[in-house]
């Protein structure tokens, strides 16, 4: 298998290939196969990307035809009938059947793309500079999107200040519970020199920080403190939206009325990118034309594969039905592993099909990626240091691949132990 192009010409900046040592050839579903013909059962699904699953057939299809049609591929922000397509079904499917009237903006096709947009936003609209955000959040690695990003280990590349904003700890970390209450205080009391924010910017499931779920009650105290002081609530939904937590947004149910919602990764459906905040019309309207930009905003391919992706979340649709089971089982088996290690003191967290394990120990779960790896099985740890083995498998995995893969997972973390008490690891 040659790798030497890869490692000879390409960027130092390669990461998951570091994890991943071979070389992919194809992919189908919850499995890639690289070229030697080994199957790999994928946990990881591109980070969050293919909830769908590698090579959904529904939107390969779709995709196919559109090619064939030549259809417009890049559009930048002129109309054309995929877009149109796509806003329909997404307002039809989504936005109408909650009560919804936010406007779609499209941007550059990442996360962080739409981060950026959305803080450019709530400063135009409030005529403020500082955003508050929240310990261990992930919300981009561009420089307004990275200063919002909690990870030291991302910061400390910027070679810049990351300013303007300031953090608070989330719910569940050290001096979280209150948190929220002193930050008040401070901005009711005249003489504490703590100005009022432009927005609170808020993953309700944290994921690239740890697989953090903050409760309603917690977040509801997070919008009240906005409005009350004139802020904007942002909610970044771009990992743990598009059916990851069994839902179609990870606020669904909680009553939250955010004013901008951030959406990437899933929202294309196939792979292929997008991006696109849903802002309240009010906010909207401090945009001028042309005031926030990207070259690839009308990505026609994303546009065509995720009108297909809606099909999941219509009515009478059942995925988001497998996924609350699939994730229960991810869940029970997650802290049957974790019982089976009592005296590690580790902890299971998750909602939906994104379920983690925090072993406490960011060499220990390298490990348990590494001896993953070796048997067939893909995860990406997260978290601080790297301690929590995250399970994001596509929300169409087949059962037969989530049995096995899970097996697979207990083998790796048994392993890892293992090597551990015998003085090979950490």
């Amino acid at each position: 298998m040659d790798m030497s192009p890869f490692e000879n010409w390409e960027s130092e900046i390669r990461g998951y290939c570091r994890a991943y040592p071979t070389v992919f050839s194809h992919a189908s579903n919850a499995r890639q196969v690289d070229e030697d013909g080994t199957s790999y059962i994928d946990f990881f699904g591109g980070a969050g990307v293919l909830n769908f699953g590698h090579n959904n057939p529904k939107m390969k299809q779709a995709m196919i035809d559109f090619l064939q049609a030549d259809g417009v591929a890049h559009s930048l922000d002129t109309y054309t009938t995929t877009k149109r397509d796509f806003i329909n079904r997404f307002h039809e499917v989504v936005l109408e059947p909650r009560g919804m009237d936010h406007k779609m903006q499209f941007m550059g096709p990442t996360g962080s793309n739409a981060v950026e947009a959305a803080l450019k936003l709530a400063r135009i609209s409030t005529g403020r500079r500082q955003v508050v955000a929240f310990s261990h959040g992930f919300h981009g690695m561009t420089l307004g999107s990275l200063a919002a990003t909690g990870n030291e280990a991302f910061r400390k590349w910027a070679g810049v200040p990351l300013e303007h904003v300031f953090r608070l700890p989330h719910e569940h970390a050290v001096g979280g519970d209150t948190a929220l209450d002193g930050y008040r205080a401070a901005l009711e009391d005249a003489s504490s020199g703590v100005e009022p924010p432009a927005a609170f910017i808020v993953e309700v499931l944290q994921a690239e920080g740890g697989v953090w779920d903050h409760s309603k009650e917690w977040l509801h105290a997070v919008q009240q403190l906005a409005r009350d002081h004139g802020a904007l609530f942002i909610i970044d939904d771009i990992q743990s939206a598009c059916g990851r937590t069994g839902s179609y947004f990870s606020f669904d149910g909680m009553g939250l009325d955010p004013d901008i919602i951030t959406l990437a990764k899933g929202l294309g459906g196939f792979g292929t990118p997008i991006a696109m905040n849903l802002n309240k019309p009010e906010v909207d309207a401090h945009w001028a034309p042309g005031a926030h930009t990207g070259t690839f905003r009308g990505q026609g391919l994303s546009f065509v594969a995720g009108t297909v992706a809606l099909d999941y979340f219509a009515e009478g649709a059942t995925l988001m039905d497998e996924v609350a089971i699939k994730g229960e089982q991810m869940a029970q088996r997650l802290k049957a592993i974790a019982d089976a290690h009592p005296d590690r003191g580790w902890e299971v967290r998750g909602r939906g099909m994104m379920q983690a394990l925090d072993m406490g120990d960011g060499a220990l779960a390298k490990e348990v990626q590494n001896q993953a790896f070796a048997s067939g099985l893909l995860i990406g740890p997260c978290g601080t240091g790297g301690r929590v083995v995250k399970l994001i498998p596509p929300l169409t995995i087949p059962q037969e691949d989530l049995d096995e893969g899970l097996d697979l997972l207990e083998k790796a973390i048994a392993g890892a132990c293992a090597q551990q008490d015998s003085g090979g690891g950490s």
